[in-house]
C-alpha cells in the first residue's frame, strides 16, 4: 500500500465498521499486517470486547457512543516523553466535549473525561516499540483508543459515577460527525506537539485537571488516603500533597470515587 504524504491528517482514512471486537485489536492487526498509515481512525458501532485502563472492558450501548481507535506516527516525540502524547489526547477530548457540555469537563489524570464528579470517557494508548539491529528501542506506532459516552441513557450498575452528553445537554447528537470533529481538534492539536509546543497543552491540561488545588482520595497497593491534587509533571507524574508532597507514576495509585 502506498504511505500517505508526511501531513496525512489525522481521521483519514476514517474506517467505519459494524461490529469489532476492538477498535484497538483491529489497529494493532492493521500496523501488523504493515497496512497502517497514521492518522487512519477506526470507528466501531459495536465493540463486543473494548478495552479500558487497567485491563478492564470499556462496556457501550451499540450506535449511541464514540468508540474509535486512530493510529499515530509519534515522529518527533521521544519514548522518554510519552506523557506529551497522552496530554495531547486528553487536552483534545476535553476541548471538544466542553464546546457542547461547558466549563464542568476536567481531565481527571491521567486521562479520563468527567463533567462534574461523573466519567463521560475515558482514553487507552498502546505504544508499538520496535528494537533494532542497534538495540536502541524505536516508538513506531502509537493506538489512540477514545470511548465517549454521546447519546447512552442507562448504564451498567457496575459502573460508579457514568454520564452522557445527551444527559447533559437533553439533546440527542450525530456521533459520527462528532467524531470527525473530535478528529480534527486531535489533528490541530498533535501538529501543535510536533512543531514542539508541549508547553501550551501542558498549561491547557493543568488549567482543566480535576480536583486541582482540592482533596481527592487516593489509593496505592492497600492504603487509601487524602491529599490535595497540585499539579502534573511534564513527564506525567501526579503531584499531591498531604503533610509531604508526592509523586506517582501511571499504575501506581488510583482513584477513589
Amino acid at each position: 500500500m502506498p504511505q500517505p504524504p508526511a501531513d496525512n491528517p489525522i481521521g483519514s482514512p476514517f474506517i467505519e465498521l459494524q461490529s469489532i471486537d476492538s477498535t484497538n485489536n483491529y489497529a494493532r492487526q492493521q500496523i501488523h499486517a504493515g497496512l497502517a498509515q497514521h492518522g487512519t481512525t477506526i470507528f466501531a458501532h459495536e465493540q463486543t470486547a473494548g478495552k479500558g485502563q487497567r485491563g478492564k472492558t470499556w462496556n457501550s450501548e451499540k450506535d449511541v457512543n464514540i468508540m474509535m481507535s486512530v493510529v499515530i506516527r509519534p515522529g518527533p516525540i521521544n519514548l522518554s516523553h510519552q506523557f506529551h502524547l497522552n496530554a495531547c489526547v486528553a487536552i483534545s477530548v476535553h476541548e471538544f466535549f466542553q464546546q457542547y457540555a461547558g466549563e464542568d469537563t476536567q481531565i481527571k489524570w491521567p486521562n479520563d473525561l468527567y463533567w462534574q464528579d461523573r466519567k463521560a470517557g475515558g482514553t487507552l494508548i498502546e505504544s508499538v516499540v520496535v528494537s533494532r539491529e542497534s538495540g536502541v528501542p524505536t516508538w513506531e506506532w502509537s493506538i489512540v483508543g477514545i470511548g465517549i459516552n454521546i447519546n447512552q441513557t442507562v448504564f451498567s450498575p457496575d459502573l460508579p459515577n457514568p454520564v452522557s452528553l445527551k444527559q447533559i445537554t437533553g439533546k440527542s447528537f450525530e456521533v459520527i460527525s462528532l467524531a470527525k470533529e473530535l478528529l480534527a481538534i486531535f489533528n490541530k492539536n498533535f501538529t501543535q506537539l510536533t512543531g514542539n509546543s508541549f508547553e501550551n497543552i501542558h498549561r491547557y491540561y493543568l488549567e482543566h485537571l480535576y480536583k486541582k488545588d482540592k482533596r481527592g482520595t487516593l489509593k496505592k497497593n492497600t492504603r487509601v488516603f487524602e491529599a490535595v491534587i497540585k499539579s502534573v509533571s511534564s513527564s506525567g507524574k501526579l503531584i499531591v500533597q498531604h503533610g509531604i508532597e508526592e509523586e506517582f507514576d501511571f499504575g501506581e495509585i488510583e482513584w477513589v470515587m
